[in-house]
């Protein structure tokens, strides 16, 4: 078997910053196992595989090298941005249908732009195992999908050491520190250890909560964001009605074939 695969650095304008997607287009789908196979392989925070379905539209999959997941914002953009530069997309907008909805790409003159979504996070009391994994006192805590921890500093977000073994150990996919930018917005880094992602380089469903909640506490409804990984990345978002708008870009790292 062959199959066709791209390595895209997402959110990203050139390459070895932003978060890394494999995308594997296909004619028909394979095999579930299978294809957690092949995330595990390529050993990357996400694996997209897409393939067509209804009216010029695709269905799209998303792979950790543990599990499925039910939404994910990078490889999402990295598989738009392979099917317009290398499969000659030519509608102005891919319809992705996902686990997590429909999704929505289209160019812009600033990159890609995906609709998402709008996750608004709940305020809670911080659990006691968070703030000791994290060994942090947070100023907020609020809980979506993700429990998002707000600090008072980008400073004291990059200083931030946590015990991935007792993040792992929490009931929600994982764990998103942030706080107002120096030069931006906000900030924030991601963990998700039980996925086998200890940090995520950009994590664009993670700004599907962290933009609602950054707008309301801004005033704002377009907001500048970076993700303090070691790679760095840097989004858009703009909070329209029950939707968060993530623009960024993309460029190609790897295209090659699976052979097996």
């Amino acid at each position: 078997m062959e199959l066709s695969i791209f390595q895209v650095d997402a959110f990203a304008a050139e390459v070895f910053t932003g978060n890394p997607a494999a995308v594997c287009p296909l004619d028909t789908w394979l095999p579930d196992a299978l294809m957690q196979r092949i995330a595990e392989e390529n050993n990357l925070s996400e694996t997209a595989f897409f393939a067509p379905e209804g009216r010029g539209g695709y269905r799209l999959r998303w792979f950790t090298p543990e599990a499925e997941v039910d939404l994910c914002g990078h490889a999402t953009l990295a598989a738009a941005h392979v099917l317009f530069k290398h499969l000659s997309y030519t509608r102005s907008v891919i319809h992705f249908e996902t686990r997590g909805g429909t999704l929505k790409v289209e160019r812009s003159e600033r990159g890609y732009k995906m609709r998402f979504p709008s996750t608004v996070p709940k305020p809670i009391n911080c659990p006691q195992n968070l703030a000791d994994a994290l060994d942090i006192t947070p100023v907020q805590t609020l809980a979506a999908f993700d429990y998002i921890v707000v600090l008072d500093s980008e400073a004291e977000l990059k200083r931030v050491t946590p015990n991935f073994t007792r993040l792992a150990e929490l009931d929600l996919r994982g764990v998103v520190i942030t706080a107002p930018g120096d030069r931006c917005d906000f900030v924030s880094r991601c963990f998700f250890p039980k996925l086998r992602v200890n940090e995520d380089p950009v994590t664009g469903s993670a700004h599907c909560e962290l933009a609602p909640y950054w707008s309301r506490v801004l005033g704002k409804s377009t907001l500048n964001a970076v993700q303090l990984s070691q790679r760095r990345g840097v989004l858009t978002c703009e909070v329209v009605n029950n939707e968060v708008i993530l623009i960024g870009q993309a460029v190609d790292y790897m295209r090659g074939q699976i052979t097996f």
